[in-house]
């Protein structure tokens, strides 16, 4: 019988015999009470500077955008639009600073509530302040991934289209039917009687223009009329012009009497060009991640690869270096290490930008990536938490030595 116990007592379910290995990571997976009430202050920092951060980027939006809709670059109905496909682009920034600032706010709450200290005088190690932290970061990463290699330039490509497609319509150019406006570009003003419904065609199109002559000093006026016309683009896709048929143009000097009369059966006037920024170069950082894995030997494209790996993998960088930064006395003003954090948001973001501008003009090989940039940063974080840590030796012990 005792044989017989000793091989029950020994004879243990598989799911007992762990290794501790396994029973540590275990144990890092779950989260406890205290894992639980980190996770929730630094998702409200973060939540909370995400949404400011996203107000203020929408802010500039808007007046851009509005201050191109007054001058009749861009259509009214595609405000809304853009904006928004603005915003998801700038996710990709604002969310890893949203994180350093978020870690900052919370942590650096703690500090200064003496809730750390409690904390840290009931067992709980720098390991425990991490853990809660990397429960946040990873996903925050995974979101990141998807925004910045899909969604962000899909985005991108679809605010380039729809700006190609409205750059198409005479209402782009500021022109309105049955309403004198400003000539686009010149010192005039022209007025459409109609005009279709996608802004491609009009008829009773009036047209005054005023220019210096070089030779008299004078004004030079110019007056056409157009029974109808329509708007087309050049070969090239970019330059726009509107095509007047079946007209009169008379033009002369203002106080002379030198004035001509033409008639015409068709004049073509350019119209100044779009406000859209698409071309070869905004078109290879719009491209689809595949495109992007597919051009190796193009380095803009390199680049851009880079670029897009660099908005997850700042997410964990910036929350690592956030830590330490956070550590502050009760008697600390509240907001005091802010200004560090973004000084070393500002050198990081510039150290990023410095390196995509290298690989993209070759100056860089694209093996070397952005590596140069996470890594002393991580070096930096590390560094910072463990002489965080460190007791420091007794004034008299030290006078004693």
């Amino acid at each position: 019988m005792p044989a017989r116990r000793m091989t029950d007592t020994h004879a243990k379910p598989s799911i007992l015999r762990q290794s501790p290995a396994a029973l540590r990571a275990a144990e890092w997976l779950r989260l406890r009470i205290i894992d639980r009430y980190l996770l929730r202050e630094v998702a409200t920092s973060v939540l909370a500077a995400s949404v400011i951060l996203l107000l203020v980027m929408v802010g500039g939006a808007v007046a851009d955008l509005l201050a191109k809709v007054a001058r009749g670059r861009i259509p009214a109905d595609l405000l809304f639009t853009l904006i928004g496909l603005r915003s998801v682009g700038a996710l990709t920034i604002l969310l890893p600073l949203a994180i350093l600032l978020g870690v900052l706010l919370a942590y650096g709450r703690l500090w200064r509530d003496s809730e750390m200290a409690v904390l840290q005088s009931s067992g709980l190690d720098v390991g425990g302040l991490i853990r809660p932290l990397l429960w946040f970061a990873v996903p925050a990463m995974a979101a990141l991934g998807v925004l910045s290699f899909w969604l962000a330039p899909a985005a991108d490509r679809l605010a380039q289209n729809l700006m190609q497609e409205a750059s198409r319509s005479l209402i782009v150019a500021g022109l309105e039917p049955g309403r004198f406006v400003d000539l686009p570009g010149r010192n005039g003003v022209i007025y459409v009687g109609e005009m279709s419904a996608d802004g491609t065609q009009f008829k009773r199109m009036f047209i005054e223009n005023e220019r210096p002559d070089k030779e008299s000093g004078k004004t030079r006026i110019d007056i056409i009329t157009a029974t109808h016309g329509y708007l087309y683009h050049d070969a090239d896709g970019v330059g726009r012009y509107i095509a007047l048929q079946d007209g009169f143009r008379v033009e002369g000097r203002l106080g002379e009497d030198d004035y001509r009369l033409m008639r015409f059966a068709r004049n073509d006037i350019k119209l100044p060009d779009g406000e859209s920024d698409a071309n070869e170069l905004t078109a290879k950082r719009a491209a689809p991640t595949a495109t992007l894995l597919a051009g190796e030997d193009d380095p803009v494209m390199r680049a851009e690869l880079h670029w897009r790996l660099a908005a997850p993998l700042s997410a964990l960088v910036l929350t690592l270096l956030a830590l330490p930064l956070a550590k502050s006395s009760p008697r600390e003003p509240r907001y005091a290490r802010l200004l560090v954090a973004l000084l070393v948001w500002l050198v990081y973001y510039n150290a990023l930008l410095l390196g995509r501008a290298w690989i993209g003009a070759g100056k860089l090989a694209p093996g070397f990536g952005l590596w140069w940039v996470y890594l002393p940063a991580l070096a930096l974080a590390g560094w910072l938490i463990w002489s965080g840590q460190r007791l420091r030796a007794p004034r008299n012990a030290k006078r004693a030595a």
